[in-house]
């Protein structure tokens, strides 16, 4: 079965770089570049690649710098060097710099090239298979955990998932993608809550006086949230964008790594689903809300804050509201109003996304228990064309 995974070969010698690609072709898809801003070109214009094979001897932008470039722009992709010069210093760069997966030298023969690269090939999967995995497992988890937390706070779940899916509209209406780091970090926002009284989190909420030791309490909740996720792997992305969430929004220098600038752009999002979402809260209309946030100079990231309008439908209709039975509720519908048992015991706070969880809890509950009657707004995600929704 043939192979036909994405190699791009990077030479300034075409006479190579020709013949390198008739040594490839029958087996893989290939890319050629002629100079390393070629090559970077090429790795924009196909994301799908999945190994690169590059000269060392380039003008301008040498082997060993164009890998470093690589492994910056897309560290997942396996990285080959070439080089006619078998000394140990140029091994030493080439994998300090590029992290490279294999040091070739030149000639070599065919066979040699042709089984490092489907060595290549299985590494990059392997590697992307590992990362899959893990971030499907850690999603899954911290769903569950937020579920747990709708029956434990339906205030701070009704905040988190508010936040969410707030945090999902302004990525789909800025034209990105929603990357697993900054979902996560929207469904931890509120994790801290756990430590507070359910009155600190109602008054916190609602706008209303707090005593000196919840004003505490509350200063100590971004340091709560770190030391709960300071032990769990793959966090760190997350960790630092619930950190810098509670700081005005930055700009990453051009030297800073691909994970900074995620943090930085994910924590200027966040800020401003979370501060929405508190006006909100407090009573503000979305209108009165959108204009109190941008009267807060240097507080925000101006592109975000200017989605913000769109996505909460004070530039227009963006939701239809709809009251239901319980048994006509839908996932992905959003509660309009707090629900509580007949006994005024809460079980979902207002804004809160109807799961299958919630859905499951209704259904179960004692007939009379529970509202006849329930108001949600079902969403519809704005976005420019060509966009799709996020699930």
């Amino acid at each position: 079965m043939q192979n036909f995974a994405r190699i791009l070969c990077v030479d300034d010698d075409p006479d190579l770089l020709r013949s390198l690609t008739a040594q490839l072709h029958r087996r893989y898809a290939v890319v050629s570049a002629a100079s390393g801003a070629e090559g970077l070109d090429r790795l924009a214009e196909y994301p799908d690649i999945v190994v690169v094979v590059s000269d060392k001897q380039m003008p301008e932008m040498d082997g060993v710098a164009f890998l470093s470039r690589v492994r910056s722009l897309a560290p997942d992709i396996t990285r080959i060097l070439l080089t006619g010069e078998a000394d140990l210093e140029t091994a030493i760069d080439a994998v300090n710099e590029g992290q490279i997966f294999r040091f070739l030298t030149k000639p070599l023969p065919v066979l040699t090239l042709l089984t490092s690269i489907d060595d290549a090939v299985a590494q990059h999967r392997l590697i992307t298979a590992e990362r899959v995995l893990l971030e499907q497992t850690l999603r899954g988890s911290i769903h569950a955990l937020t579920e747990a937390l709708s029956l434990t706070s339906p205030m701070s779940f009704g905040r988190t998932t508010r936040t969410g899916e707030l945090v999902a509209r302004l990525v789909a209406e800025l034209g990105d993608e929603l990357p697993w780091e900054l979902e996560v970090a929207a469904m931890l926002s509120q994790l801290a809550c756990i430590t507070l009284p359910a009155e600190t989190i109602a008054s916190m909420y609602h706008g209303q006086s707090l005593t000196p030791d919840e004003r505490g309490m509350v200063a100590r909740m971004p340091a709560v949230t770190e030391r709960l996720l300071g032990s769990i792997p793959r966090l760190e992305v997350v960790r630092e964008i619930l950190r810098a969430s509670h700081l005005p929004a930055r700009q990453p220098g051009p030297l800073e790594s691909p994970a900074a600038r995620l943090a930085a752009w994910g924590a200027a999002i966040l800020r401003i689903a979370l501060d929405y979402d508190l006006l909100e809260s407090q009573g503000s209309a979305p209108a009165v809300a959108v204009d109190l946030m941008h009267g807060r100079e240097g507080i925000y990231d101006e592109r975000v804050l200017a989605a913000l309008p769109r996505v909460t439908g004070v530039d227009g209709e963006t939701e239809e509201l709809q009251e239901l039975t319980p048994a006509a509720l839908r996932a992905g519908m959003i509660f309009l109003d707090d629900v509580a048992l007949n006994t005024g015991l809460l079980l979902v706070c207002h804004g809160s996304v109807v799961t299958p969880g919630l859905i499951e809890r209704f259904a179960n509950a004692m007939p009379g228990t529970i509202p006849e009657r329930i108001r949600v707004r079902i969403p519809r995600l704005p976005g420019p064309p060509g966009v799709a929704d996020i699930d």
